[in-house]
């Protein structure tokens, strides 16, 4: 593969990576976002859960969160919008179908480095008859069979193997993380940039890189189409205080499961 295929890659791969797992929570109601804080998380005190989170870099992430909000409502949820009002109800769940049998894989190799043989062999077990039986993954007898989807990542990894959570960190379009689960995205996302490389699913098609983009691009769409989490929706007065006491520990919950 040549040099100017590579960058492209590159660039199709951290388009994916920027877009694609947007979202924290599913809640709902309405609070302007010009509407300051009625309160603020020291009036609850240090022993409280919600104010024990390790967040020093308070003021970036609060930034981060704000242009979050813009660019999730004036750019990604129009087009997700668009996405909704264009396409069928059955192939909307196609695409979601397809792009989470191809997620599996990413739980695959993270079970086996967590040594949880059940999880292992669950998630092949679904990935192998949805990617037959179900024609590619477009449709889910896996489920239907008993086969319950599981899921893993390499910051759940780090965590099983005993690395701290570290600070809580909120990403430009991603949202909310630690450092360790920035850790494991992006060695998640190298393996996927190195998986790409190595089958190069697109190599004999003419405009490669721009098919790429398209599935890339359509795959985080989807991701953000299936996030019910809308930024100052919650109805709560101090909202950021909250999506971070849940992230925090929802990720930790996921670390011991």
């Amino acid at each position: 593969m040549s040099f100017a295929i590579n960058r492209g890659y590159a660039a199709v791969l951290a388009l994916y990576l920027v877009l694609s797992l947007v979202g924290c929570a599913s809640t709902a109601g309405s609070l302007s976002p010009e509407v300051p804080a009625m309160h603020t998380v020291n009036e609850f005190g240090d022993d409280e859960p919600i104010a024990a989170i390790d967040d020093p870099w308070e003021g970036f992430n609060r930034r981060m969160y704000r242009f979050n909000y813009h660019f999730d409502k004036y750019l990604f949820l129009p087009v997700v919008s668009a996405y909704e009002f264009v396409t069928p109800i059955f192939a909307q769940k196609g695409v979601s179908n397809f792009f989470g049998n191809l997620g599996e894989v990413r739980t695959l190799y993270n079970s086996l480095f967590q040594l949880k043989g059940k999880k292992f062999l669950i998630t092949f077990g679904r990935f192998l008859t949805n990617s037959t039986v179900g024609l590619g993954g477009l449709f889910d007898p896996a489920t239907c069979l008993g086969l319950q989807k599981q899921g893993e990542d390499f910051g759940q990894t780090l965590g099983y193997w005993g690395t701290p959570a570290g600070p809580y960190l909120v990403l430009p379009v991603l949202g909310p993380n630690t450092l360790r689960s920035t850790g494991g995205l992006a060695v998640d996302g190298s393996i996927r940039y190195v998986a790409v490389n190595a089958i190069d699913p697109f190599g004999h098609a003419e405009h490669e890189d721009a098919i790429m983009a398209g599935a890339s691009t359509l795959e985080a769409v989807d991701v953000r189409h299936k996030e019910a989490f809308r930024y100052y929706e919650s109805g709560y007065p101090f909202e950021y205080y909250m999506v971070r006491f849940l992230y925090y520990q929802s990720r930790e919950l996921s670390v011991m499961k």
